[in-house]
């Protein structure tokens, strides 16, 4: 949070086709009227600016831009969160109202930025949004075919996918009335087209994840993919920006919301699910891998699993992966129970996925050749499991039962 500002604070309110302005100096604030959302209409507000002004503007899809034209000409320029300012709770809400009530937090310093990624997250973050918007494209496509098998009585064959190789033949051959068939070969039609831009924009990422020392640290983990770290580090960022944990976890709405009043003890409920949804969705999506995968992390899902539910295990192992992650690099170490010669097959596939080309069998990786030290390995997790089950045990036995009566048994102890 800022100082109360000596200067003039400018508020923006900016729509798609022009921006409303208002103006806070010493403490009088008045309306500016409005500009139009395009370089030169901006040119016109730069012109009126002083280099001691600071504009305050919310978060919107061209916020960024807005920010990167007036940013050279102003002291500063606050780009804030619409959850910050209290803005969409007002009883009269108008564009010249937002744009006053912007100048005046600004020029009382009771905004906070949020944090602005560079270039580089940037283009990482619209390649992510893109693939994600494509397998979204793909999977409305896939069930619309298997809503015309469903209408037709059509039993679904054995194969593991309806969609690959075997899956596609099964479903050119399946006899069909004329418009459903006509259906059918359209989405087949526009599934291989989604997947050819699937694989050109995951051949971007890959690229760009290659050269990128953070990623190919998260993914020493077992059980975490390239999507699942370059999602991660697009969303937060810099790791050091976070002093605690408890902050990462809160910026990535993992915390539980908290309802206290009065004498009554505090309950927890529900995530907030605040910050990015993306990066909540990569970081569940892992956990359902990472729990099959021997190690600390399988030992934590099965404990909470038993207590709380599936459901409730996978978010809390989420939100352990998290925590993970942030320590992994803030420290700038890979993960201690990591297995070696599967992180040299992952890495081996993102440079695959980068257009780099297949090895000859002669120059086969560790992978292929030597089972012994994959088996060697595993059985390392496996103990490392086992240690902590036991850490676990331990903790809990020296620690007091808060029950009492019927209820405290040793099983729910």
């Amino acid at each position: 949070m800022l100082d109360r500002w000596v200067g003039r604070a400018i508020g923006l309110d900016v729509h798609r086709d022009f921006c409303v302005i208002a103006i806070c100096d010493s403490g009088v604030v008045r309306s500016g009227g409005r500009v139009p959302s395009t370089p030169e209409g901006l040119e016109l507000l730069i012109e009126s600016l002083l280099p001691s002004d600071r504009v305050a503007l919310e978060v919107t899809a061209s916020c960024w831009e807005v920010s990167r034209l007036l940013g050279p000409h102003v002291d500063r320029v606050i780009v804030v969160s619409p959850d910050d300012t209290g803005i969409a709770n007002a009883r009269a809400k108008t564009d010249k109202l937002d744009a006053k009530t912007l100048a005046v937090l600004c020029w009382k310093g009771e905004l906070d930025a949020v944090w602005m990624p560079d270039e580089r997250r940037q283009i990482l973050r619209r390649r992510l949004q893109r693939r994600e918007q494509l397998v979204h494209a793909r999977s409305r496509f896939k069930n619309e075919i298997s809503a015309v098998l469903q209408r037709r009585l059509i039993q679904r064959p054995g194969f593991a996918d309806l969609f690959g190789v075997s899956g596609r033949q099964w479903l050119a051959d399946v006899e069909l009335p004329l418009e459903e068939r006509e259906s059918v070969d359209a989405g087949l039609r526009q599934i291989a087209f989604v997947d050819t831009e699937i694989s050109a924009v995951e051949k971007l990422i890959a690229q760009q994840a290659l050269g990128w020392e953070e990623i190919r640290r998260l993914m020493t983990v077992p059980g975490v993919n390239m999507i699942c770290a370059t999602t991660f580090i697009a969303a937060i960022g810099h790791a050091d920006r976070f002093i605690t944990q408890g902050k990462i976890v809160a910026y990535l709405g993992l915390d539980p919301k908290v309802r206290q009043s009065g004498e009554t003890p505090a309950r927890s409920g529900r995530i907030t699910k605040r910050g990015s949804a993306s990066a909540r969705w990569a970081l569940v999506e892992a956990a359902w891998s990472v729990v099959k995968q021997p190690g600390p992390l399988r030992a934590f899902y099965e404990r909470l699993r038993g207590r709380l539910g599936h459901g409730k295990a996978i978010v809390a192992t989420a939100r352990k992966l998290a925590i993970l992650f942030w320590c992994m690099l803030r420290r700038r170490q890979d993960y201690a129970h990591q297995r070696p010669a599967l992180t040299k097959k992952k890495l081996r596939e993102l440079e695959l996925t980068a257009g780099a080309k297949p090895r000859t069998k002669d120059a086969a990786g560790i992978w292929s050749t030597n089972r012994a030290i994959r088996d060697a390995e595993r059985a390392l997790t496996e103990q490392a499991e086992v240690s902590y089950k036991r850490m676990v045990s331990d903790q809990q036995a020296g620690r007091p039962s808060r029950k009492v009566g019927a209820s405290a048994t040793v099983e729910r102890a």
